[in-house]
C-alpha cells in the first residue's frame, strides 16, 4: 500500500483576513470537464500502484472561514483508489501573528482530512513545529517546504525543533515534482537537490514522506521515488517507510482530530444478564470461613510496601562473593604469621 498525499487541485489562492459573508459550498464551481481531467490523473496514480491519495488545496497567508471555499467537497468518490482532502497553508510574514488555526474554525476545518503547513520564515517555522503540531482538533499533520526557490531554506533547521514536531506526531514532506517536471530550470533543480539533501541529513531519514506535488506529467511510481530517496541519503528501508509506513501512521493520527487531544475512553466489558451461565467459582460470594482479605485485591500502596520489604531483605542478605573474599584474606594472614 503506497500513498501520495500531495495531488494539487486548482491554483494557489490568497487568504484574506476580512470577509463579509460566510462562503457556501454550493457556490463552488466544479465542472464535468474538471472532474474528467482529475479522473484521468487518478487513473494514472492507480495504475502506478498508489492506493491512497490526497487532493491538495493550497492557500497563502491566512485561513479565513468567511471567505474560504472547500473546492474538494464536490469531487466524486472512487472505488479503485481512496481519495482524501488536504489543506495546505503557506505561512508568510503576514501569518506570524496568526493564520486561522484557532478553535473557532474547528468545524470548518473538519471538512479536510489532512492539514499541512509550509513555513517561509524562521518565526512561522518555529510556530509550525512547536505550537501547531500539539494534538488538538486543529493540529497540523504535515510540514512541507519550498525546496526549489532558493539555494537554501530561509531558516535554520534546528534539530531540537524538528524533534519536538516528530514527537508530537507530525512528519516532514519532500515533494519531488521539481526534479521531474518538464521545463524546470537547472538552477531550480540544483536548489532542490541541495535543500532536500539537507532535510534528509538533519532528520536522519526518519519522519519523512515523499509526495508528488505535480500534475499528470510529473508523477512517478513508488519504486522510482524510493530509488530517488536513496540518492538523497536515505536507506532502502527508510525510503519504503516514507512511502508506505509513515503516511499510514500519519492518517491514523489525523483521524483522531475528531476527539479532544486524541484521547479515547477506556473500554469496559459488560456481560449481558443471563447471557452466560456462571461457573462453579464465578459469582460465588466468599464463605464466612474465608478471610475477607482473600476477596480483596492488593492495593498499589500495599504492593509498593511489599516490594520495599523485599529490597531491604535482599540488602541484608550477605553477599557470597564478599564472604569468600574475606575468607581468602584471613587465610593469607594466617600463612604470613606462620612463616614469620
Amino acid at each position: 500500500m503506497y500513498f501520495d498525499l500531495n495531488v494539487p487541485v486548482g491554483p494557489v489562492t490568497e487568504g484574506s483576513k476580512k470577509g463579509k459573508a460566510p462562503a457556501s459550498t454550493n457556490d463552488v464551481d466544479w465542472s464535468e470537464r474538471d472532474q474528467a481531467a482529475l479522473d484521468a490523473r487518478l487513473d494514472v496514480l492507480a495504475h502506478l500502484g498508489y492506493t491512497v491519495v490526497a487532493l491538495n488545496q493550497t492557500i497563502r497567508g491566512v485561513f479565513n472561514p468567511a471567505t474560504h471555499k472547500n473546492t474538494l467537497l464536490k469531487i466524486r468518490p472512487r472505488k479503485d483508489i481512496t481519495v482524501l482532502r488536504r489543506l495546505t497553508i503557506i505561512l508568510t510574514e503576514d501569518s506570524e501573528k496568526g493564520f486561522g488555526l484557532v478553535n473557532g474554525n474547528t468545524e470548518v476545518l473538519k471538512s479536510y482530512d489532512i492539514i499541512a503547513l509550509c513555513p517561509t520564515t524562521a518565526t512561522t517555522f518555529s510556530l509550525a513545529c512547536l505550537t501547531h503540531t500539539v494534538p488538538s482538533p486543529i493540529a497540523a499533520h504535515i510540514i512541507t517546504f519550498d525546496l526549489h526557490s532558493a539555494p537554501r531554506l530561509p531558516f535554520f533547521l534546528k534539530l531540537s525543533t524538528l524533534k519536538v514536531a516528530v514527537k508530537n506526531g507530525a512528519v516532514f514532506e519532500i515533494p519531488y515534482f521539481p526534479i521531474v517536471k518538464r521545463g524546470m530550470g537547472d538552477r531550480a533543480r540544483r536548489n532542490w537537490w541541495s535543500t532536500a539533501k539537507e532535510v534528509v541529513r538533519v532528520l536522519g531519514g526518519k519522519g519523512l514522506v515523499f509526495s508528488g506535488g505535480g500534475y499528470e506529467g510529473d508523477i512517478r511510481g513508488p519504486k522510482d521515488v524510493i530509488n530517488l530517496s536513496t540518492i538523497l541519503g536515505c536507506k532502502q528501508d527508510q525510503g519504503h517507510h516514507a512511502m508506505a509506513v509513515t503516511p499510514k501512521s500519519l492518517l491514523l493520527r489525523a483521524q483522531t482530530r475528531q476527539t479532544y487531544r486524541a484521547v479515547l475512553s477506556e473500554p469496559r466489558l459488560v456481560m449481558p444478564e443471563g447471557g452466560a451461565e456462571a461457573g462453579p467459582d464465578q459469582g460465588a460470594e466468599p464463605t464466612p470461613d474465608q478471610p475477607e482479605a482473600a476477596a480483596q485485591t492488593v492495593t498499589p500502596a500495599a504492593q509498593s510496601n511489599i516490594s520495599k520489604k523485599r529490597a531491604l531483605e535482599d540488602d541484608q542478605e550477605p553477599d557470597e562473593g564478599e564472604a569468600q573474599g574475606k575468607k581468602k584474606k584471613k587465610k593469607r594472614k594466617d600463612k604470613q604469621k606462620e612463616t614469620a
